[in-house]
């Protein structure tokens, strides 16, 4: 009989291999590994598409406020009638009708506006490198967002697996007992007893089953995906989990990680960009000056009185132009100086604002270290305790076997084992995830 549950295990376990391979094979080109989940998820991810789109927009405004050194060029055309009385060359008053046609063409080109523009155009590239920042802050959290679905993935496929072994056990047990009972050797409450313990363990194997799924479609969703069916990922090659190695301290992971961060690039960033918009402010408060220069003719006509023709008077008309201008500020009603002062608290704030992503860095780090110590440790400890609860079940097996013990206790020592492993599962899947996530915060890619 210890053959038969041996053989009733391994079954179990080509079973869920065969299923592995069939999600592979039927999945969107095979197993997804997590760097090609995480990859998909960067591409297809609305969030990262919008934080494009503002770079985009950053992109914009810096060529706009480059282009605000040009000539602004504008074009004019102008028809005027005018009725009713007028003064004529006779110095006397008379009723007349008058028309006039004008075209011009005129150019302003700013020569000095108190280094606005020059100060508008370091702050556009300062905007448009924290932008950049803040796209890759995006991906980032899609990475740890997807990383940690994946990992859920597994561990719910790994308890999924174990509630499918726990089952095939029991149904093995229950056709011992059945047999026995024929033979006189079992009473029928035993064989009850079993039956009850099987269909708790197939409820158990169907809400781990479930889990998997609402695990596997939350992933999908996350990569936007239209729909699971098909999708199946990768399991990680052994363990790797180097459990010996020490976690760096939080001081050292975050001194790595202040300088890599683009959450802290980007407010720093910020920071030099509210210094610039100090300075486009206060630009303000000096005289602007202006170099303007154009050309245009017109034609005039008056009722009653002859008038050359149209291409003669255009000709004749020709003028040109050009004069400098200057505009001295000497009282806005304080417009400008409370400019720059609200510019001033502006850049108070993103100094504060600085200092609170560090300081949020810090806790996220400190926080990941103490996890990943501990999920260390509970790995170390769940393994010991799954070694320990694989030789009770061998022994309450034989005893069993050998008649020394009851069915119940038999369960009692199956029930250990499998929480043993599914124990050990989550440690497994949770240290993997906790160790990859200390590795992050140091600039290096999420892999298990």
């Amino acid at each position: 009989m210890n053959k038969t549950i041996l053989l009733v295990m391994a079954l179990a376990l080509a079973a869920d291999a065969c299923r592995a391979q069939g999600a592979d094979a039927t999945g969107r080109g095979g197993a997804w590994t997590l760097s090609r989940c995480i990859s998909y998820a960067i591409d297809h991810n609305i969030g990262v598409k919008q934080r494009d789109n503002q770079l985009r927009q950053r992109g914009i405004q810096l060529q706009t406020d480059r282009y605000s050194r040009l000539p602004a060029v504008d074009g004019s055309v102008g028809q005027n009638f005018s009725f009713g009385r007028g003064l004529t060359e006779d110095n006397t008053y008379t009723n007349t009708n008058t028309s006039s046609t004008s075209f011009s063409i005129g150019a302003t080109v700013p020569l000095f506006t108190g280094l606005r523009i020059t100060n508008s155009i370091k702050l556009s590239r300062l905007n448009l490198a924290a932008a950049t920042a803040d796209l890759e802050k995006a991906k980032n959290d899609v990475r740890v967002q997807v990383a940690e679905a994946y990992v859920q993935v597994l561990y719910d496929t790994e308890i999924a697996a174990v509630a499918r072994r726990q089952v095939a056990i029991d149904s093995a047990q229950a056709a011992r007992l059945a047999a026995m009972m024929e033979r006189g050797k079992a009473a029928p409450a035993e064989v009850s007893q079993q039956e009850a313990t099987l269909a708790q363990s197939r409820l158990t194997a169907v809400q781990a089953d479930n889990n998997r799924r609402l695990s596997l479609l939350a992933l999908s969703q996350l990569l936007e995906l239209p729909s699971p069916e098909g999708f199946g990922i990768a399991q990680p090659d052994g363990d790797g989990i180097p459990v010996e190695a020490d976690v760096p301290s939080p001081d050292a992971i975050f001194a790595e990680a202040v300088g890599l961060k683009p959450e802290v690039r980007a407010e720093q960033l910020r920071l030099e960009g509210a210094e610039r918009s100090v300075k486009v402010a206060q630009a303000a408060f000096y005289p602007q000056l202006s170099l303007s220069a154009g050309i245009g003719t017109n034609y005039y006509k008056t009722s009653g009185f002859t008038a050359a023709d149209f291409s003669t008077q255009l000709r004749n008309n020709f003028s040109q132009y050009i004069g400098l201008s200057l505009s001295v500020p000497l009282f806005n009603r304080l417009q400008t100086r409370n400019s720059v002062r609200s510019a001033r608290m502006d850049r108070e704030n993103q100094q504060l604002a600085v200092d609170n992503v560090k300081k949020q860095l810090y806790k996220e780090i400190q926080t990941a270290c103490l996890n990943a110590d501990a999920a260390r440790a509970k790995y170390v400890s769940s393994r010991a305790a799954l070694r320990s609860s694989e030789d009770a079940f061998g022994l309450a097996k034989a005893k069993y076997e050998n008649g020394k013990t009851t069915i119940t206790e038999f369960n009692e020592a199956k029930n250990s084992l499998m929480k043993a492993q599914s124990d050990l599962a989550q440690a497994r899947y949770e240290c993997l995830y906790q160790t990859a996530l200390v590795d992050f915060y140091r600039g290096r890619e999420l892999e298990l």
